[in-house]
């Protein structure tokens, strides 16, 4: 296998190999969707030998998460840093709605979406992929505690069915988006929720003993 890096890589570091094979896993995924995604067909995008995926990644599905937790890890830091200048109800509903764009124009929302498809199938990667998921349900929980907790909003939505709202919503709107190409429902979905913010926001004054963080 070390013949395979040499000879495919030109002397291109290891590193330097596992980060052409990650960048072409996501870019793969992202326009051929999980049929089209194989060792070959990532291998002509990173420029080297098909060999080298199983060498570097055990695989193709796991250099597909590892490509996903590369991307997850950046997006997290990126979306905590756009959730955490919210400070009312109203301003973390739009915190969400830039969170959801920026995901659909980067391309994550499509290829954790087939990524979450191919695992309807495959048991091994739905258990994956549901450990996964988990660190943005918990990452939705913290903000809305952050925001609305300890005021009757809190009581009357707990920040863990507000999650799973938001996570189901997140994925639901990618398989929308076949008969909404070009947008408008989902973004109408958005505005709606920018619209009752305000009203909702009435029930986010802070019960007696409870402080603002």
């Amino acid at each position: 296998m070390a013949e395979a890096e040499r000879g495919s890589g030109r002397g291109r570091s290891a590193d330097e190999t596992r980060r052409r094979l990650l960048d072409a896993a996501d870019q793969v995924l992202r326009e051929r969707g999980y049929a089209g995604t194989s060792a070959r067909t990532v291998a002509a995008a990173a420029g080297v030998n098909s060999a080298l995926v199983f060498y570097h990644f055990g695989g193709v599905d796991p250099l597909l998460l590892a490509a996903l937790d590369r991307a997850s890890a950046v997006r997290l830091e990126t979306h905590r840093a756009t959730a955490a200048r919210a400070r009312t109800l109203e301003e973390l509903t739009a915190a969400a709605a830039t969170i959801y764009r920026t995901d659909v124009e980067q391309g994550y929302l499509a290829t954790f979406s087939e990524l979450v498809a191919a695992a309807v199938t495959k048991p091994s990667l739905r258990a994956e992929i549901s450990s996964r998921a988990e660190v943005w349900v918990a990452f939705v929980a913290e903000q809305w505690e952050r925001v609305v907790g300890g005021t009757p909003l809190a009581r009357l939505v707990p920040a863990r069915e507000v999650a799973n709202a938001a996570i189901t919503f997140y994925l639901g709107a990618n398989l929308f988006s076949v008969i909404d190409p070009d947008g408008a429902r989902t973004e109408g979905v958005l505005d709606l929720a920018g619209r009752l913010a305000p009203r909702a926001g009435l029930l986010t004054m802070r019960l007696p003993g409870r402080r603002a963080r």
